[in-house]
């Protein structure tokens, strides 16, 4: 069993804690934060955990790999720290702000004789596997992907304080948030595109509430809708000249239905995890302890692209963080 630290006490680090506890394979042992009485806090629902306030103190504890899920401008740092102590490393997704910073955590780790994910959870469901084959043999026109979900965090924003999530300073925004989700998807089903734009309604500080995104490709285009001041019902659509197929979600899929042009349905053979990380935590488990090469470097091919695209794209609508200013 891997021995795992925390750095981010928010409520998504109890998700993954509860993903990779019940699959047998990982074992909560240490918790990072600032502050004690919040890493306290945090590790109140645990057992036999340790806790530290200071990262170079943390960092020589004896665990195995280290979930980083604190805001997004300190990932960099944070995981560069981490691999150098040599401990693996798994980045709440965005992994990085910048493409350059991802390619030097790829060579740190590397040096260091360690892995390091990117934890975009759809992007390892079995989901997409049983897709992609279903359209090996099928002309795709395009695709709509969309994920939009109305923030927890809007009336703090309304209120008129800046909450993490839409600060330039902690590189937040609908599309470094839930964008990456259907970014993942497209780069997923189809590699890396030829050209990105991006359109959004933005804060004063540039950064982004909502947005729509178009990925091209020689022979057809994937539009992307993500915001986190609007919620958005509408399925996933992949277009095809025999068909349709819908997803009834960009993530933690539960049923893909195709209609052909007759109106007949084939629905996929999909089975949703019982938990939205149980495929991302597996997978990275198995990577650790059964090394495949050659699967971890299309892992670091797709994340580069995805990060390329992120870059591209915020380029293109005018999104800035206070780093870059």
């Amino acid at each position: 069993m891997l021995k795992l630290g925390i750095i981010g006490t928010g409520s998504i680090s109890h998700h993954f804690v509860e993903a990779a506890h019940t699959s047998g394979k990982f074992q909560l042992v240490a918790v990072y934060s600032r502050k004690l009485e919040t890493a306290e806090q945090f590790a109140s629902r645990y057992s036999n955990v340790q806790l530290f306030d200071q990262m170079d103190t943390f960092l020589m504890n004896s665990f195995d790999v280290v979930y980083i899920a604190s805001p997004n401008s300190l990932h960099y740092s944070q995981a560069k720290s981490t691999l150098l102590a040599g401990k693996h490393v798994i980045l709440e997704k965005p992994a990085v702000t910048q493409p350059h910073e991802l390619q030097d955590l790829v060579q740190t780790a590397k040096d260091n004789h360690c892995f390091i994910f990117e934890a975009a959870r759809n992007y390892h469901e079995d989901a997409f596997a049983t897709i992609k084959s279903f359209l090996a043999d099928k002309q795709v026109l395009g695709a709509d992907f969309n994920f939009a979900k109305y923030s927890s965090k809007m009336p703090e924003l309304l209120a008129g304080n800046t909450p993490n999530v839409f600060s330039d300073r902690f590189a937040g925004g609908a599309l470094m948030d839930l964008g990456i989700y259907p970014i993942y998807a497209t780069i997923r089903l189809f590699g890396k595109p030829t050209h990105a734009t991006y359109q959004a309604q933005k804060l004063d500080n540039s950064i982004d509430l909502n947005g729509d995104g178009i990925l091209s490709y020689p022979e057809f285009q994937v539009r992307i809708k993500t915001g986190k001041n609007i919620t958005s019902n509408l399925p996933c659509e992949i277009y095809t000249t025999d068909g349709t197929l819908i997803l009834n979600s960009i993530e933690h899929i539960k049923s893909a239905i195709f209609t052909d042009h007759q109106g007949n349905d084939v629905h996929l053979p999909i089975h949703q995890a019982p938990h939205t990380m149980t495929e991302e935590v597996a997978a990275f488990a198995n990577m650790i302890k059964q090394p495949n090469q050659v699967l971890y470097q299309s892992w670091i091919d797709d994340a580069t692209h995805v990060h390329d695209l992120l870059y591209t794209m915020r380029q293109d609508s005018g999104i800035r963080f206070e780093a870059e200013k």
